[in-house]
């Protein structure tokens, strides 16, 4: 299980398989490489710097695949929250958790 955090440093939650999942279980999105797609498939941000997540606004048209999302699974405490990187030109931070349920 590999954890995951927006640019913003906010503890987002963590990869199982090809799923994204929020710190509290909820199957949220799929993963294509390093682009992360959410149910309806369109593209939700990708993967930076090993374990962040960002959002490049010229991809936001880009759609992926719809899929049914899996049951939600048993919570995790979260971990603490990172620091914020400055945001590069043509990005935005990652979708909160909350606004994926």
């Amino acid at each position: 299980m590999k954890w995951y955090w927006t640019w913003s440093g906010k503890c987002f939650g963590y990869r199982d398989g090809d799923c994204l999942r929020t710190y509290d279980g909820y199957d949220v999105g799929r993963f294509q490489g390093v682009e992360i797609y959410g149910r309806d498939g369109r593209y939700l941000g990708e993967v930076m710097n090993d374990q962040f997540l960002i959002t490049c606004l010229s991809k936001k048209g880009r759609r992926g695949f719809v899929f049914t999302p899996y049951a939600k699974y048993g919570s995790y405490a979260k971990y603490a929250n990172y620091a914020a990187y400055a945001m590069y030109a043509g990005y935005e931070d990652f979708p909160s958790p909350e606004t994926l349920h």
